[in-house]
């Protein structure tokens, strides 16, 4: 047990789950869509969706969309940032199979065309759970420095990022791979125990097979 155990994340209120985890829900969705968010379409499940307005969820995802972090004292005006920026944004509802009470799926497109899809859920005391990328189940919770690599499932990817890793001196904590059929997409997750260069993720990217990298750090 560490102290964030004992005394919770370092946020604007009410909710850690509701509110701090949103933020950050958000936040690592702009991260994975690798481009500030032009538009977003954001369906809540369960809890979220039941009570989510009264715990300032739908500003709180908002906020992480824009990059501001749990502390920011601006969330509860997000809406209004939001239209600055030339962020639109609906909400809705949805039933997700098998999900976490705190869940939302988020639909991104990034202001230079880029697209992404998130489901992602608020575990309680401002932690998150990524658990979906476009059409692939993984899980991690971003809370170390995550790298997420999409290639093609063919021989040899997982050694290559492997060595670039360790050529680097970068030490992997814990190593995900799924894939929706052989040969087909695939997706690697991969915690390390220190952020990562910009310039080591961009060598990742030019390897033969790799479609996406991005790191969250």
């Amino acid at each position: 047990m560490n102290i964030f155990d004992l005394i919770g994340p370092v946020m604007v209120g009410p909710s850690s789950s509701h509110t701090a985890g949103a933020v950050r829900i958000g936040l690592t969705a702009r991260k994975l869509l690798a481009d500030e968010p032009a538009s977003a379409e954001l369906l809540l499940h369960g809890s979220f969706a039941d009570t989510g307005r009264g715990h300032g969820t739908d500003k709180a995802l908002i906020a992480g969309l824009l990059g501001m972090e749990p502390d920011d004292t601006r969330i509860p005006e997000s809406f209004l940032w939001a239209e600055k920026a030339g962020l639109s944004f609906r909400f809705g509802t949805i039933s997700l199979p098998d999900a976490h009470p705190n869940s939302v799926l988020l639909r991104l497109r990034g202001k230079h065309g880029g697209e992404k899809r998130v489901v992602a859920a608020s575990i309680g005391g401002g932690r998150i759970e990524v658990r979906r990328i476009d059409d692939m189940p993984l899980r991690f919770s971003a809370e170390q420095p995550t790298l997420i690599v999409s290639n093609d499932d063919q021989p040899g990817s997982v050694a290559d990022v492997s060595r670039i890793l360790a050529d680097a001196g970068v030490n992997i904590g814990t190593f995900q791979v799924n894939r929706d059929e052989r040969g087909g997409s695939a997706v690697m997750v991969i915690e390390c125990d220190a952020p990562l260069e910009a310039e080591l993720v961009e060598r990742i990217r030019s390897l033969p097979g790799i479609r996406r990298a991005v790191c969250i750090n």
